[in-house]
């Protein structure tokens, strides 16, 4: 019985999180003290959401549970006015996200796109050259079935 209790019981490592804590050893003067770097969890499959609009362009890449571990837009890289809609800036946003996400050792996105903006095709592109797999590409899209009532027609 005492024996059962003595032995402390480890929670297992999963593949998902992979994390060790700071550690500091106390040691004697004039001896370097040793720290144990913190280790972020691995990730190998997530969630790319890419919101196309006519004057922005927004990449959010997420865990599969929704935790959101990197995003980027065109105005946040410093693009301005027009030139934020454009190809162009879907591919620099796409490549600023793709570093925040490769820290956590993302390898496959299902990506969800939104959005009828020029940067729609560009940033999938620039996805699939940034060494992601993609295994599932979703057009979500709001589209109105019937809409709200039109107007009356004018009498004249």
């Amino acid at each position: 019985m005492t024996e059962e209790k003595d032995q402390k019981i480890k929670p297992e490592k999963t593949a998902e999180k992979t994390e060790s804590l700071e550690v500091e050893k106390t040691a004697p003067e004039g001896e370097v003290k040793k720290k144990i770097k913190k280790i972020k969890r691995q990730i190998l499959k997530g969630r790319a959401v890419i919101k196309c609009t006519y004057n922005n362009t927004i990449v959010n890449i997420s865990d599969i549970n929704g935790a959101v571990l990197g995003w980027s837009s065109s105005g946040l890289l410093g693009f301005k006015g027009a030139k934020k809609a454009t190809p162009y800036a879907a591919t620099q946003v796409v490549a600023n996200v793709s570093e925040k996400a490769k820290k956590y050792g993302m390898k496959e996105l299902e990506v969800y796109v939104k959005g009828v903006g020029s940067g729609r095709e560009a940033s999938l592109r620039a996805l699939s050259n940034n060494g992601f797999d993609l295994v599932i590409i979703k057009d979500i899209t709001p589209i109105p079935h019937n809409g709200c009532r039109p107007k009356k027609p004018r009498r004249i």
